[in-house]
């Protein structure tokens, strides 16, 4: 009898440790966006089909999750399981090897995946990160104010007639200003934006040998026109908005123009979320004297550090989360004017989708039209649109945007806040061994 009890009690402490062993929990960092924020509602649709995997959050502001993931990747920590990053950080850590290469075999169906998307977040040709929604950049306008105000909004526009609608629109007694633009420091918040424009003005981060170009002639007349622009037209405070904070204002009626990434179309449309969800336009964004990088190119992915001890089971949620089926799943639920966009041409070619999303033509016209490999009017060295594709540019890119940002501030001249960027990217160029 006591030999049947000590079997039977050995038997329960196996079963209870297989039980333990069998549930892996994987930690996914993610940024604060409307999209990913959907993503962890629907976790549990995840964890009913893998049942043996648990998914614990970690969801972060831009700026702390590019710190931290950075952090973590660079110092092999395995923090993460799954983390949240884009097209300037996977190539790079891919080369490195920092990052596992994502399991594209099977039903996935890579190919459906937009190439420019695909191509941003691939080393050598494999895959490091799989795109959770793609972008580019766009104007999104108030067609009621515009009417109101005798001003009309097209593709591709000059920057003096934006400049010229944004004043026209502009009633900030009534609570209403003539454009909303990114304001708050970082290489990925101000000088995404920033950047892009830049290029619209024929300047460049770096001529051919590698020489920080911040102080030229191009680089000093966009900055400039981009800090009257906000001080005569946009919001008060608008060093410090970024994506979330000029989103908040659109949605609440209190932008004439906006113009930010393509993904943001789906929340001003929404009328759960947008006050004039019936008023928006869209049109390409507006440039100087060059068309070439007026728009940029960015995908929010996902990725699976090699540190992870996780692996199979952070390969099977990247896949889930990035599927067809995950896009159909949220169709379904939320309707098809909320779905993840920018990734994949199926989700173009469904005719639900093209009939809730107003914005559909637009931005697939922008995304299609951004090209990393020549987005400079004079030539350049780097890929990248609104980055250069090289490791130091994330905290070059984040000293120029605390500059800038400090420009239109007030507390430091245009020509200022460029010299002192410059003299700081110069020092990471020479650091680095690039002259």
């Amino acid at each position: 009898m006591k030999s049947l009890t000590k079997t039977a009690i050995a038997c329960a402490v196996t079963l209870a440790t297989f039980n333990t062993f069998a549930e892996t929990q994987i930690t996914v960092a993610t940024v604060n966006n409307g999209h990913m924020i959907e993503m962890q509602k629907l976790t549990p649709e995840f964890e009913k089909q893998y049942p043996d995997i648990k998914v614990k959050w970690v969801t972060l502001e831009e700026g702390v999750l590019r710190q931290n993931v950075t952090q973590d990747i660079a110092n092999g920590s395995g923090l993460y399981d799954v983390m949240t990053i884009g097209m300037y950080e996977a190539p790079i850590w891919g080369e490195r090897g920092w990052l596992e290469p994502i399991d594209t075999s099977g039903s996935y169906d890579v190919k459906d995946i937009l190439p420019s998307i695909r191509g941003g977040l691939s080393y050598d040709g494999t895959m490091f990160a799989s795109p959770f929604y793609g972008e580019s950049s766009m104007v999104m306008y108030r067609k009621d104010l515009a009417e109101k105000a005798g001003v009309t909004i097209s593709d591709r526009d000059s920057w003096e007639h934006i400049r010229d609608a944004a004043a026209a629109m502009n009633d900030p007694d009534n609570g209403v200003y003539g454009i909303c633009l990114r304001g708050k420091a970082g290489w990925g918040d101000n000088m995404a934006f920033l950047s892009a424009m830049a290029n619209s003005f024929g300047a460049r981060w770096f001529d051919m040998d590698w020489k920080p170009q911040l102080t030229s002639d191009e680089w000093k007349s966009a900055v400039s026109f981009y800090v009257d622009l906000l001080d005569n037209y946009g919001p008060p405070g608008a060093s410090g908005n970024s994506f979330n904070e000029n989103l908040a204002l659109f949605n609440e009626g209190k932008c004439g123009m906006w113009i930010d990434a393509t993904i943001a179309a789906s929340f001003v449309t929404d009328p759960k979320q947008s006050k004039v969800a019936d008023q928006v336009g869209f049109a390409q964004s507006p440039y100087a004297v060059t068309e070439k990088g007026a728009n940029w190119l960015w995908s929010w992915a996902l990725g699976i550090p090699a540190a992870t001890k996780n692996a199979d089971a952070a390969q099977k949620f990247v896949r889930w989360a990035t599927s067809k089926e995950y896009i159909q799943l949220v169709g379904a639920k939320n309707g098809w004017g909320a779905v993840p966009t920018g990734t994949r041409q199926s989700t173009y070619d469904n005719p639900k989708f093209r009939d809730a999303a107003v914005f559909a033509e637009a931005e697939l016209k922008a995304i299609n039209s951004a090209n990393p490999n020549d987005s400079t009017l004079e030539p350049s060295p780097y890929v990248g649109v609104q980055f250069a594709a090289i490791p130091e540019f994330q905290a070059i890119g984040t000293t120029t945007g605390q500059m800038v940002s400090g420009a239109l501030a007030g507390s430091l001249s245009v020509d200022k806040a460029l010299e002192s960027a410059n003299r700081s990217a110069d020092r990471q160029m020479r650091q680095a061994g690039y002259y």
